[in-house]
């Protein structure tokens, strides 16, 4: 059989998943309805906002189902009703069994790690924080437990040395979205010989958490050397961001400050963690355990993103500062 000949549901959330989304529509798959999560209040008006799954669909005019609760009998049964031979699951949340058992195939989730490494929501993150050099996209048969079921193909990409997470972000997603329409033709044709992720754990691929993040988790300690803070900030950047507080000296007054984009440099003095030094007007860099951070971009709270050379013209007394040490 040919992929396009399939009944597909598709199931995902934001951006990352529209790109297989869109794969599948415009290659001339057969999608006959789109699950995603039910439009949420944001901004400071609290305006109902739609997922960017569910407004690409609706660009296409694709059967939209929004449950609340993926276990009530009215979403089951109208699930039910699609007839899919096969669900494809992009950023979405845990299903339960009733639901990714339901079609003939079963259902494949592509997730953004080379598994078993990283399971959990932020493996992305946690690949540039640990300092990783390559990650990948999977593609694997989803069963009880989350990220453990059978492996059905895997693309590996570098991670260059000045990536942050959005960059890993989109090429992720790109060759995701090739995987996808790759793996479902496999299923289709019967063409696929799947690895247990416990045969590759037995083989010393260990599997890694990559447990949601936090704003608590994003706060950085000084103490760290320079490249694993790099490392630390570029795996938050842009989003949920590494952040730390600048403290007068004088008044003791905090303000917090999100950085995006640093250097490292590794001098192996003796600095003071949290020490702010700049001439206030090229350059800002802040102590860290063997040397120093150089900041790029950052944004004080209540302000813009900007370069640090902009930064400083606004704000002329960094000297007097220093930031909060763990």
């Amino acid at each position: 059989m040919n992929g396009k000949d399939l009944r597909i549901v598709f199931m995902g959330t934001p951006d990352f998943a529209v790109a297989s989304l869109q794969a599948l529509v415009e290659n001339g798959y057969q999608v006959v309805g789109v699950v995603t999560a039910p439009n949420k209040p944001s901004g400071r008006g609290q305006v109902l906002s739609e997922t960017a799954v569910k407004l690409y669909a609706m660009s296409k005019g694709l059967k939209i189902l929004q449950p609340e609760k993926l276990k009530s009998p009215e979403f089951v049964e109208e699930l039910r009703s699609l007839l899919a031979d096969l669900q494809v699951v992009v950023a979405f949340r845990m299903l339960p069994e009733m639901v990714w058992d339901m079609p003939r195939l079963g259902t494949f989730n592509l997730h953004a790690s080379l598994l078993p490494k990283y399971r959990g929501a932020a493996p992305l993150n946690w690949a540039i924080i640990n300092g990783d050099t390559e990650s990948g996209v999977t593609t694997f048969k989803i069963e009880h437990e989350i990220d453990t079921g059978n492996i059905l193909f895997q693309e590996k990409i570098d991670i260059l040395p000045d990536d942050n997470v959005e960059v890993l972000h989109d090429n992720l997603m790109d060759i995701g979205s090739v995987l996808v329409l790759k793996t479902v033709d496999a299923l289709a044709a019967g063409n696929v010989e799947m690895i247990s992720q416990q045969s590759l754990i037995e083989k010393g691929y260990l599997p890694s958490p990559a447990p949601k993040i936090f704003k608590e988790d994003c706060l950085i300690d000084w103490k760290k050397d320079s490249v694993s803070l790099k490392n630390f900030i570029r795996g938050l950047s842009p989003y949920p961001t590494a952040w730390t507080n600048f403290i007068n000296i004088d008044t003791g007054v905090e303000t917090a400050v999100k950085i995006f984009r640093v250097d490292d440099e590794n001098v192996n003095d003796d600095v003071e963690p949290g020490t702010i030094r700049s001439d206030g007007k090229t350059f800002l860099k802040i102590g860290c355990m063997n040397g120093w951070l150089i900041i790029r971009e950052l944004q004080m709270a209540g302000k813009k993103r900007m370069a640090a050379e902009d930064f400083l013209r606004g704000f002329a007394s960094i000297n007097q500062y220093r930031c909060s040490i763990l």
